[in-house]
């Protein structure tokens, strides 16, 4: 078994011609090259990409000493953030976790759940419902504090704690993770004396997982932060510039991806044979959809969970329209071994693979999957973890990271800047007539009365 990622794009390059291969390998160099110089587009917001190797034992040091504070105390830590400020350390706690984790009754570390990624008012409702018998902590993460979804997640969430457990209980559970100098939660935090954490000014959200903001919950959630990092150590130290582009695998992602892109394949799917890595795929999404659609060009990013999605999804991917690619994602040795009973009366008919491993059927169906779709048109990559552990989950999320940066430039996009975002917000505080939002409101409303 390798003991590192591998990513595989032969079954891609059966679609287009090897010329283009060798114009994007040069050109991917060049990218790579130009975000290590600081000469690309957002340059500005470049602190992700050496940071794993920058940080520091004390830095993790502080970071499980506040997680150890929150684990003991609280049954419940409740991580309040939006996009990347959530679903970075969502993605990895899930790709960690026992899956029935929310069931255990016996818990060694406090259950991990999710408030400020979305307005819906039931959903805050049953939280806190939820939250009434429990001892909690909040986990509060926005560089502002005004963002709205999260800002009226912790309104009510931090006025809940400090009713319920007091004042004192609140200062002391209750963790920010800001900007160091500005801003609306920043100015909370020093008032109330909460613990704080800082996000540099020059990681975006959707970078941030090697940050406080994924590093905090993950270790609050009992996993080995140290070992999330050192994979992605290796990986970023794989995907350096001076590696040469047939040993570099953020350069060969994103070049497989660009070319197919402009032969047509306008949407790419993630898929996983794997159900812990549902969310990893949810950060994936708004890592390159966010990054690349941008000025009416970027491949749209969509996921599949297989095998349960190929008998809802897999028609349309297997005959559908051909503007697809896939980007598998397989698990090379699961954690666990069960094998197949044998049955006397057989009238499922599955003695054959009786004694058998679970997880053999399942490389079958992902094996199986691949041919079919290659036999469908449908381009794939492959890329295998040798096992789920925090060490690999590491080496994927800065692959992805990488590649990302570089397959921007290729498409001569910002990766690192997402102005589409406010739009619906500016539509939403006129509608709300949020102050200085007069002329706004007025245009609006007088647009929807012509509907």
């Amino acid at each position: 078994m390798n003991k590192e990622l591998q990513l595989s794009t032969d079954k891609a390059y059966t679609f287009v011609a090897e010329s283009a291969i060798e114009t994007y390998k040069n050109r991917a160099e060049a990218a790579n090259q130009a975000l290590h110089d600081g000469k690309g587009k957002g340059n500005d917001f470049l602190g992700w990409l050496r940071l794993p190797g920058e940080i520091s034992e004390a830095h993790l040091a502080d970071i499980e000493t506040t997680a150890a504070l929150l684990r003991r105390e609280c049954e419940v830590v409740v991580v309040i953030g939006i996009g990347g400020s959530y679903l970075g350390a969502k993605a990895v706690i899930d790709a960690l976790s026992n899956t029935f984790d929310w069931l255990q009754t016996k818990r060694t570390t406090p259950a991990i759940v999710y408030a400020g990624q979305n307005i819906s008012e039931d959903y805050l409702f049953e939280l806190q419902e939820l939250l009434k018998t429990k001892r909690f902590g909040i986990i509060s993460i926005s560089k502002s504090g005004t963002t709205t979804e999260p800002a009226i997640a912790f309104r009510l969430l931090s006025k809940q704690l400090e009713e319920q457990q007091g004042t004192d209980a609140a200062r002391r559970l209750i963790v920010a993770i800001t900007d160091k100098a500005r801003g609306a939660l920043h100015t909370l935090t020093k008032l109330r004396g909460y613990k704080s954490y800082v996000i540099e000014d020059n990681i975006g959200g959707r970078f941030s997982v090697f940050s406080p903001v994924g590093l905090l919950p993950i270790a609050v959630a009992g996993h080995d932060i140290k070992a999330l990092v050192q994979g992605a150590v290796r990986m970023q130290t794989r995907c350096e510039p001076a590696v040469p582009y047939g040993q570099n695998p953020a350069c060969q992602y994103a070049v497989a991806r660009n070319i197919l892109y402009n032969a047509g394949k306008k949407i790419e799917i993630l898929v996983n044979f794997h159900p812990k890595l549902h969310c990893l795929a949810e950060w994936w999404k708004q890592l390159y959809g966010e990054s690349e659609g941008k000025e009416h060009k970027g491949i749209f990013p969509a996921a599949v969970d297989f095998t349960t999605d190929l008998h809802s999804m897999g028609q349309w991917i297997q005959q559908g329209e051909r503007t697809i690619f896939e980007t598998m994602i397989s698990v090379a040795q699961p954690n666990y071994e069960k094998r197949i009973p044998f049955d006397a009366d057989n009238l499922d008919g599955l003695n054959f693979i009786a004694q058998r491993r679970v997880d053999e059927v399942n490389k079958m169906a992902e094996l199986g999957t691949m041919l079919a779709h290659l036999d469908g048109e449908v381009p794939c990559l492959k890329i295998t973890l040798p096992q789920l552990n925090a060490g690999y989950i590491g080496e994927l999320l800065y692959f992805f990271e990488k590649a990302c940066g570089i397959s921007g430039y290729l498409l001569d996009v910002n990766p690192f800047d997402q102005p589409g975002v406010e739009a619906y917000k500016k539509n939403m505080f006129a509608l709300l007539d949020k102050p200085g939002f007069e002329e706004a409101s007025k245009a609006i409303k007088a647009q929807l009365s012509e509907v």
